[in-house]
């Protein structure tokens, strides 16, 4: 069997966020198991999708989520990005 998972690299990424707004691309990566640069470009689209806000904080970026975003393209699907992080939070137990 192959190497699979439920969840994208961007849904992981996102909850590495959610998990601690401040950290560095480097440490997200070695969370998530993929390469730094994959980060930033995963961040890049969540960014540029509304997802992701990005603020520099001296030499650090802080990433906000906009949990009120849907997670459907289209508007058929009522739940949002919060309700994702919520349900997969409460599973690790960090919240």
């Amino acid at each position: 069997m192959g190497n699979w998972s439920f969840l994208t690299n961007h849904a992981r990424v996102l909850l590495a966020i959610a998990e601690d707004p401040d950290q560095r691309l480097r440490d997200i990566a070695e969370t998530v198991g993929i390469s730094e640069r994959r980060v930033h470009g995963i961040v890049t689209e969540l960014t540029a999708s509304g997802y992701l806000t990005k603020q520099r904080e001296g030499r650090r970026n802080r990433y906000a989520i906009h949990g009120q975003r849907s997670l459907a393209r289209d508007d058929r699907d009522h739940r949002t990005v919060g309700d994702l992080v919520a349900l997969l939070a409460s599973r690790d137990g960090t919240t």
